[in-house]
């Protein structure tokens, strides 16, 4: 939410999916971290844990390259353009390359050094049992959480440390596509809203910007040609509905 609009985002491919989802865990991770009880330490263990699961299920270190390389091409063409501010694209052009560098150096399968410690290897063998990792399950995972608060922010550091050149490759991504295009005003007639993309441009995301006093959420379907919208008002004890209202919103179409 930001500046009295809560945003909503859909992405228009799998490694967008992909790569929105760690930043979501990423978040998580670096919220959790700062705190100090034994629930904040292990909401950070969770979120680490579902990054792995991510990173078993998918490479994410060449999609995360792949999409690198296709940022510093579509740059290459920029700079030959007029009136572009050379130094400020020179300084994008050496971030990429310092990532692409960073990520190249992560030795081994992503999440490998977690898993080859032993405290992390058992809470994970664990996580998968609904309450597998409380006291009696994992006596030492209990022991650990008992600790003083910067012990466990220590080891939750080290353990992240790691994965951070891919957290600062995602965060850089997902940022400049998030500032690649400006928001146009809609409007949903009766709560729905449909558009077909332009097939040859490569339109990464679709962000919908709603006013926070407004009774509605977005509910974004669609792929890479055409997207939907659907404004839902939220029934705690029934199924949500489309309202018959317009509603009002700003659409960015995302590309790089």
């Amino acid at each position: 939410m930001k500046n009295g609009f809560i945003l909503y985002e859909f992405p228009l491919n799998e490694r967008m999916r992909t790569f929105i989802r760690l930043e979501h865990l990423f978040a998580q991770v670096g919220h959790f971290i700062k705190g100090s009880s034994e629930w904040d330490s292990r909401a950070a263990v969770q979120a680490l844990l579902d990054a792995l699961t991510i990173y078993s299920r998918s490479d994410v270190r060449s999609e995360l390259l792949k999409e690198l390389e296709r940022h510093h091409k579509v740059l290459a063409r920029i700079a030959r353009s007029q009136g572009i501010d050379r130094e400020k694209l020179q300084a994008t052009v050496d971030k990429i390359d310092l990532l692409r560098h960073r990520i190249r150096e992560v030795n081994g399968k992503l999440g490998a050094q977690l898993v080859e410690c032993g405290l992390f290897k058992s809470i994970l063998q664990r996580s998968a049992i609904p309450g597998g990792t409380c006291c009696f399950d994992l006596p030492g995972y209990h022991y650990w959480l008992q600790q003083p608060p910067a012990h466990r922010q220590q080891d939750l550091s080290l353990w992240l440390e790691p994965l951070m050149p891919i957290e600062e490759g995602i965060v850089f991504v997902l940022d400049t596509i998030r500032k690649s295009a400006l928001p146009s005003q809609e409007y949903a007639q009766a709560g729905f809203f449909q558009q077909s993309l332009d097939r040859s441009l490569p339109f990464q995301m679709i962000r919908i910007s709603l006013d926070r006093s407004l009774p509605y959420f977005a509910e974004i379907s669609g792929g890479k040609h055409r997207f939907t919208i659907r404004f839902l008002e939220l029934e705690f004890l029934e199924k949500p509905r489309q309202t018959n209202a317009n509603v009002p919103f700003r659409l960015t179409r995302c590309l790089f």
